[in-house]
């Protein structure tokens, strides 16, 4: 989990320093977030993390598919289940930034 963050992190600032990104940014970052999300989600079984990692993958590939994805990604949903997957990685030890 920790491996696809920090390359997702990478390429978000290899395009926000690129310039403004554009909608096709947003889309390809949030696409490949909730693909990794969503095969994490898969091999995790049960756990509380993998359980937090399936809506947090739904939102992102929902944001993604939208003709604004910034501003698709900016809801109380997509929030929430960040804020979710970010409680259930603390409460299993795993530090992650979304």
């Amino acid at each position: 989990m920790k491996k696809a963050s920090d390359e997702l992190k990478a390429e978000l600032v290899k395009i926000a320093t690129a310039g403004e990104p554009s909608a096709a940014d947003f889309k390809k970052i949030l696409t490949e977030l909730g693909k990794r999300v969503t095969a994490l989600a898969s091999a995790g079984g049960e756990s509380k993390v993998a359980v937090a990692l399936r809506p947090f993958g739904a939102e992102a590939a929902k944001a993604a598919a939208a003709a604004d994805p910034a501003s698709a990604a900016d809801n109380p949903a997509y929030l929430k289940a960040g804020k979710d997957l970010t409680a259930a990685c603390e409460a299993a030890g795993v530090s992650l930034v979304l």
